[in-house]
């Protein structure tokens, strides 16, 4: 017995394919996608840790992870790799100044520098 079902030929209509004068009246503008949400995460390190230090954590404990201080951090866009940066802290909240963009040449990245 064949499992599969194959249908009876049948006649189909397709739509009209536009011209590129007439498609191009719908077109998607670089400026629309300036609005686009993006997640954006800086990996500050990981450690591995038993389930009984899960258990004793307690408000003010804290976490050792495996990259040394000052050492340069990965920054992700929605989890691709984009750039490696150096966490500094201003006004005690967590910042990262980007210090390399990956693909980019360092004329693309002197251009999109800007002081904050």
């Amino acid at each position: 017995m064949n499992r599969f079902h194959h249908p009876e030929p049948h006649a189909h209509e397709f739509e009209e394919v536009l011209s590129l004068d007439e498609a191009s009246e719908e077109h998607l503008v670089v400026d629309d996608l300036k609005k686009v949400r993006l997640t954006l995460t800086v990996d500050l390190g990981e450690t591995a840790i038993t389930v009984r230090d899960v258990l004793e954590l307690k408000q003010g404990s804290v976490i050792q992870l495996n990259k040394p201080a000052g050492e340069m951090t990965d920054i992700y866009i929605n989890g691709i790799p984009l750039a490696k940066g150096e966490v500094v802290v201003i006004a005690d909240a967590l910042h990262v100044r980007v210090a390399e963009i990956f693909g980019a040449s360092p004329v693309e990245e002197k251009e999109g520098e800007y002081d904050a």
